[in-house]
C-alpha cells in the first residue's frame, strides 16, 4: 500500500458534548447538524431530559454528539438529576460544542464558562440565534469579549434553526477530533433506543399542546411495540404520567380532545420518521409526586438513574 493510499484510509472519530443553557437551541443544532430529528424540541425551556446521541458521519470522519439537557438551578431531585447527567457527559468526551443565545445574555453563563474551565476539553462556543440580531454588528465586541475569556477552539456565530454557520462547526470539529474508526456504522443517525424515541416525540406533542406547569409534569413510558410484518405497521401502547388529577383533567381535555390531538400528531410524525404505519395507543394516569420520588424515576425514567 502506497503513504497516498494510507492517508487516504485515515478517519477521524470522537465524542462531543453539546451544553449549554436552557432553551439556547442545542437540539435544534443537533437536530440540523444530522439532517433528521433524533431530540426534540420546543420553545419552551428544560425541555431536553437526558443525554441523547446523535451520529454524524460523512467521509472520513464520525462525530457522536451528545445533546445535554440545560444547565440550570435545579430544585427538584428529576431536574438535580437531569443537570448532573449534563455535567456528566463533559467527562468521556473528545470536546465541547458550548451554544449560546446571543439575544439572552445571562449571568448563568458565567457557570457554563467555569464548568468548561474545569474540564479542560477542547471547546468550541458556537454563538446561536445570530438571524434575530437587528445589527449584525454587536457580534464582534462579544466574540473579542469571550476569546479573551477562555480559549476556545473556535467562536462560531451560528444560526441552528437557518443552518448558517454548521459547515463550518464540522470543519472545526474535524481539526480537533483524534484519529480512530467510526464507532458506529454510517448509516446510524442515533443510538437511541426504540421506545424511548417513542416517549420523546409523544411528549414533545405534550410541550407543544399544553401549559404553566403541565408539560414539565409529564412522563411517557411505552409499555409495548408490537411490529406486525405484514401490514408494515407499528402498535405501540403507551402511557402519559402526571402528578395531579387536575393535569390528567388537562391532558384528556374535553371529550378526550387534547389527547387525541396529540396521539394525531405524535403518530404522524412517528409515521415520517420510522416509514411505517403506527396505531397509536395512548393512556393517561396520574403518578403524585413522581418527580421527587426515586423509585417513580427508576420506573418512569431509568435512563436518569444510569
Amino acid at each position: 500500500m502506497t503513504e497516498a493510499m494510507a492517508e487516504e484510509k485515515k478517519t477521524k472519530s470522537g465524542v462531543v458534548a453539546i451544553i449549554g443553557l436552557p432553551n439556547v437551541g442545542k437540539s435544534t443544532l443537533l437536530n440540523h447538524l444530522l439532517g433528521t430529528k433524533v431530540s426534540i424540541v420546543s420553545p419552551k425551556p428544560q425541555t431536553t431530559r437526558f443525554n441523547i446521541r446523535g451520529i454524524y458521519t460523512r467521509d472520513n470522519i464520525q462525530i457522536i454528539f451528545v445533546d445535554t439537557p440545560g444547565i440550570h438551578e435545579a430544585q427538584s431531585l428529576f431536574n438535580q438529576l437531569m443537570v448532573k447527567q449534563a455535567i456528566s457527559a463533559l467527562e468521556e468526551v473528545d470536546a465541547v460544542l458550548w451554544v449560546m443565545d446571543v439575544t439572552n445574555r445571562i449571568p448563568e453563563e458565567e457557570k457554563i464558562l467555569e464548568i468548561i474551565k474545569k474540564v479542560g476539553k477542547p471547546t468550541i462556543l458556537a454563538m446561536n440565534k445570530i438571524d434575530l440580531l437587528k445589527n449584525k454588528n454587536e457580534l464582534l465586541p462579544l466574540i473579542d469579549y469571550f476569546s479573551k475569556l477562555y480559549d476556545f477552539s473556535a467562536i462560531i456565530p451560528i444560526s441552528a434553526l437557518e443552518r448558517d454557520g454548521l459547515d463550518r462547526i464540522i470543519d472545526e470539529l474535524e481539526k480537533i477530533l483524534p484519529e480512530g474508526p467510526f464507532y458506529y456504522d454510517p448509516e446510524y443517525v442515533t443510538d437511541l433506543p426504540l421506545k424511548l424515541l417513542v416517549a420523546e416525540i409523544i411528549r414533545e406533542k405534550v410541550f407543544m399542546n399544553t401549559y404553566q406547569e403541565v408539560p414539565y409534569c409529564v412522563a411517557v413510558k411505552v409499555d409495548n411495540i408490537e411490529e406486525v410484518p405484514e401490514k408494515n405497521l407499528f402498535h405501540i401502547q403507551a402511557t402519559i404520567f402526571v402528578e395531579r388529577d387536575s393535569q390528567k383533567g388537562i391532558l384528556i381535555g374535553k371529550g378526550g380532545r387534547m389527547l387525541k390531538k396529540i396521539g394525531t400528531l405524535a403518530r404522524e410524525e412517528l409515521e415520517f420518521l420510522l416509514k411505517k404505519k403506527i396505531y397509536l395507543d395512548l393512556w393517561v394516569k396520574t403518578l403524585e409526586g413522581w418527580r421527587e420520588k426515586e423509585s417513580h424515576l427508576r420506573k418512569l425514567l431509568p435512563i436518569l438513574m444510569e
